[in-house]
């Protein structure tokens, strides 16, 4: 059984998901307590057998997310007993958060292995628990990994921020997501990674291994002001362009500006954006002011933050920040706030790419993102 179809659901936050998921567990449940008291496995040859399987009998159970249709295993030589059905109604909180955090953000085996002996039955092999995760994790390589086949004219990338642990330390992690808009005017999520570091080595490596996977047709990147993204673009796609988003550049330059003058910048920076001649007369006023690190940020990115005015007009508004990166993030963040701490990278990148992929689908059946100047 491939449990990944249901947690998809349970990911996209629906209700219907988390009965999905619950419906699926409570089955599990019931074949483990089956196996015990089978003594073996179905179908398998054993003298330790005091059972034989007969089928299952549908049955009923209601739930604060609807009514659930279980599948009761039956016995040919005495009737199958089931703790699920009487304990379900307390058990639920904790089983819907230790089903969420042991087989999703990869907790160790033994905070299922209570819920289940909440439930009748004395442990959960973690070879179980672990062969779940693995074909989670086999669908997630799956999904970033795939071919790009289509032109990208447009490629976003961005970054969030997490807590692994690392032995007895608990440190920062950043996932970096790359998105594109493509020929089609619709938006694709290209690919993801964990790294301690984002440095321009990291970025050519992570761009190479998209042009592997097929991703041509770059005519502008658009990022924050990290240095090590600028570089690595500009060698990784020859011809492209390097688009600073407009967000970032605001964030970075209030860094060095009093509280009593950012109100007055903000609106100044808004006014600039699109225009270098009055980006450079902010950055030399602000320069005359004493903000000077605040204009050495102006003027280090500004051709950068020139480029999507190259492009077609009604793309602008969609290409001259990373807005959309930073709603992808945002859910991200939501989704796994109730892991918080993430016990390692593999389990960090299961659950991201798992809602990556749920957030892909959306995009590539919804709405076009963009109308493409030929159409």
């Amino acid at each position: 059984m491939d449990p990944f179809a249901f947690i998809a659901d349970y990911l996209s936050d629906s209700e219907n998901g988390m009965k999905n998921l619950i419906t699926w567990f409570l089955n599990q449940v019931m074949l483990q307590e089956a196996l015990q008291q089978a003594g073996a496995a179905q179908y398998e040859r054993t003298d330790a057998r005091k059972a034989h399987r007969n089928g299952y009998k549908d049955r009923s159970l209601k739930t604060r997310y609807g009514e659930t249709i279980l599948r009761k295993p039956q016995f040919r030589e005495f009737p199958f007993e089931t703790q699920v059905f009487g304990r379900y109604a307390r058990v639920e909180k904790a089983l819907v958060n230790a089903i969420v955090e042991s087989y999703l953000q990869g907790v160790s085996t033994r905070r299922i292995q209570e819920i289940v002996a909440h439930l009748g039955i004395d442990q959960l092999s973690p070879a179980s628990v672990s062969r779940m995760a693995k074909d989670l994790d086999d669908q997630v390589q799956a999904f970033l990994l795939r071919p790009i086949e289509q032109t990208i004219p447009y490629l976003f990338v961005d970054a969030s921020y997490y807590k692994v642990r690392d032995g007895a330390r608990y440190v920062t992690k950043a996932v970096l997501v790359v998105a594109g808009v493509r020929e089609d005017g619709y938006r694709e999520i290209l690919g993801a990674r964990v790294t301690d570091c984002e440095n321009e080595g990291f970025w050519s490596g992570l761009f190479e291994d998209l042009k592997e996977r097929g991703l041509t047709g770059i005519q502008l990147v658009i990022s924050d002001g990290h240095t090590g993204i600028q570089k690595a673009a500009e060698a990784a796609f020859l011809g492209a362009s390097w688009q600073m988003c407009e967000v970032h550049c605001t964030r970075a330059v209030l860094k060095n500006i009093p509280r009593k003058d950012q109100k007055e910048v903000v609106e100044r920076l808004r006014e600039a954006y699109g225009d270098g001649q009055k980006l450079q007369e902010l950055a030399d006023d602000l320069n005359t002011r004493g903000h000077r690190k605040a204009a050495n940020t102006i003027e280090r990115v500004l051709p950068g933050l020139m480029s999507y005015t190259a492009f077609p007009k009604q793309h602008g508004k969609r290409i001259r920040t990373t807005n959309m990166m930073e709603r992808v993030n945002k859910e991200l963040k939501r989704r796994t706030k109730v892991a918080g701490v993430f016990p390692n990278e593999e389990s960090l990148l299961r659950v991201v790419g798992s809602i990556l992929m749920d957030i892909n689908e959306e995009w590539v059946t919804g709405r076009r993102y963009l109308t493409m100047e030929k159409e």
